[in-house]
C-alpha cells in the first residue's frame, strides 16, 4: 500500500493485528525492566485474592504492544515508498478494563487524520486493544506516527 492509499481511508479501519497472549514470562519480564513488580502483575497467589481473581498485566505493557506485536503481527499496512516511520507521542490513552494473564489480545485501528510535513507524513490513529471474549476492550490510544518518504 501507498500512502497515497492510505488518504482514501480517513475515518476507515486501517488494520487488525493478530491475537497475542499475555504469558506470566512476559509480564515478569515486562516487571523486571521497568521496575513495577506489584504483586497484582508478578504474585499469582496473592493476586488471586484480590477482586482481579488473579495476575494482571500492567497497563503500560498492554500499551508497548502497539510499538511492536501490533504493528509488525499483521497489524499496520507496510507503506511502500517511505523510508521509515517513527512513534510521535499519544493524544490519549485509557486502560479500560483489566488484562488477566494468560489472555489474547488484538488491536483493531482506525485511520483519524493525515497531516503533511517537511518529508514526512503524520498519522493519527485510534487503537481499541481488545480482549477476546470480552465486550469491555482492554485499552483505547490515539497515537501519532510519522512517515519518513
Amino acid at each position: 500500500m501507498h500512502l497515497q492509499d492510505l488518504r482514501s481511508r480517513l475515518g476507515q479501519e486501517i488494520a487488525l493485528s493478530e491475537w497475542v497472549v499475555l504469558t506470566q514470562d512476559v509480564v515478569n519480564t515486562f516487571a523486571d525492566a521497568t521496575g513495577d513488580h506489584q504483586f497484582i502483575h508478578v504474585d499469582p497467589e496473592r493476586a488471586a485474592q484480590t477482586p482481579f481473581g488473579g495476575p494482571i498485566a500492567h497497563g503500560f505493557l498492554t500499551l508497548s504492544l502497539l510499538a511492536g506485536h501490533f504493528m509488525n503481527g499483521g497489524g499496520f499496512p507496510a507503506l511502500e515508498g517511505t523510508r521509515m516511520v517513527v512513534n510521535y507521542g499519544l493524544n490519549r490513552v485509557r486502560f479500560i478494563a483489566p488484562v488477566p494473564v494468560g489472555s489474547r489480545l488484538r488491536n483493531r485501528a482506525v485511520l483519524l487524520g493525515i497531516e503533511d510535513g517537511p518529508g514526512f507524513a503524520q498519522l493519527t490513529v485510534a487503537n481499541t486493544i481488545e480482549i477476546e471474549g470480552q465486550i469491555k476492550p482492554a485499552a483505547t490510544a490515539e497515537t501519532v506516527m510519522r512517515v519518513y518518504v
